[in-house]
């Protein structure tokens, strides 16, 4: 779900390229370097540009403070596990995620590139951001892109109350000859943390039937979910919500597949443990990755697979349409409408957005003038 912020009060519109300009700048106050700055900056900007708000820059300032209390690395150290034709293994050592996710697509596409398949496993990453703009790394390239990985304890194990699984989003993307590829950029939960972030700053009350309580009673209040989520007596409901009869399992399984190749495939972290690791008296928050690049040429032609696959979307978005609905979209069409919007008119800001933008130009000292 895409939520427009310009539709609250004392929003403002930021060019987004100023707005780039000012994350990357951001980064590279934290003695992140000027290359991996801008990758970081290029990933959040497009979800902004995307109309995901809840992984932009509403999340600058939460990378900002963990670089700054010592829980990311900001100069990025990857260490090569394993390597085969096909295949590789990623240490992240607790670098910029968005940058190692950034090296592993692109290796992943390189190897598909030659052989046909690219996979690329890491363990000991970072947050990333959307997982969809490494599977747009793949679509720019002809392939079809998959990408997932396991984060913090949010969601619980069906007819469980306790968080147990990351909000573990299960990302697929391939071209199509629209004017924008299908691109499903989701979570295994119904909603994410960002979205209650999102909601708690909107001063805005969640829906009934996404978050539940320790006793599995549901909880709309978002600032309270925030609090009980720190203690883990909030939970995340999975795709299907709670219990059978609306096939919660599905979303729990889902979950637990995006587990299986972020933890066990890379020997890295899991479960409880993503809550935060000890090392040398630091606390570390990892989690892990997996990439997969198909390059499409070593089935059929691409244009052939572009044709159906525009095929499938015009015919799914003629179907008989519910009489109170407007429109019938595809993934990756509300996206790429926000997008041409956005670029034009920029990307909306709340105030608490705009707070957070105002306290890091100032303690940086960017020098950034700001119209608010």
């Amino acid at each position: 779900m895409i939520i427009m912020a310009k539709q609250e009060k004392n929003v403002v519109l930021m060019d987004a390229k100023k707005l780039e300009g000012f994350m990357r700048d951001v980064f590279i106050g934290l003695n992140v370097p000027k290359e991996d700055a801008e990758i970081i900056a290029e990933v959040l900007i497009t979800s902004d540009l995307r109309g995901i708000d809840t992984h932009g820059i509403q999340r600058c300032k939460m990378y900002y403070d963990r670089i700054k209390e010592g829980i990311y690395e900001p100069k990025t150290r990857i260490e090569v596990i394993n390597e085969g034709p096909t295949t590789a293994l990623w240490d992240g050592n607790c670098g910029m995620g968005h940058v190692i996710a950034y090296k592993a697509m692109k290796k992943a596409i390189e190897k598909a590139k030659e052989y046909g398949l690219g996979a690329v496993a890491v363990r000991n990453s970072t947050h990333f951001g959307i997982a969809g703009y490494y599977s747009l790394m793949a679509i720019e390239e002809g392939m079809i892109g998959l990408t997932t990985t396991n984060a913090r304890p949010s969601i619980p194990p069906t007819f469980g109350v306790e968080p147990m699984l990351g909000t573990n989003p299960l990302t697929f993307g391939a071209p199509t000859n629209e004017k924008f590829p299908f691109c499903l950029d989701c979570a295994t939960s119904i909603i994410q943390r960002g979205k209650v972030e999102l909601y708690n700053r909107l001063d805005k009350p969640l829906p009934e039937g996404l978050v539940i309580d320790e006793k599995g009673k549901n909880m709309t209040d978002p600032s309270e979910i925030l609090d009980k989520m720190l203690e883990r007596k909030a939970a995340l409901l999975p795709l299907g919500g709670a219990g059978e009869e609306t096939s919660g399992y599905k979303g729990y399984g889902y979950a637990t597949i995006c587990e299986l190749l972020s933890a066990a495939l890379t020997g890295g972290i899991y479960l409880r443990d993503t809550l935060g690791i000890k090392e040398n008296d630091q606390k570390r928050l990892k989690v892990g990755h997996f990439f997969l690049a198909i390059n499409i040429e070593n089935f059929l032609p691409i244009d052939s697979f572009k044709k159906t696959a525009g095929n499938i979307m015009r015919t799914l978005r003629s179907a008989r349409m519910d009489p109170k609905a407007e429109k019938i979209y595809t993934a990756g069409e509300k996206e790429y409408e926000a997008e041409l919007e956005r670029k034009e008119k920029g990307i909306p800001l709340n105030e608490s957005i705009q707070n957070d933008i105002k306290m890091m130009n100032d303690e940086l000292n960017l020098g950034y003038e700001f119209e608010f």
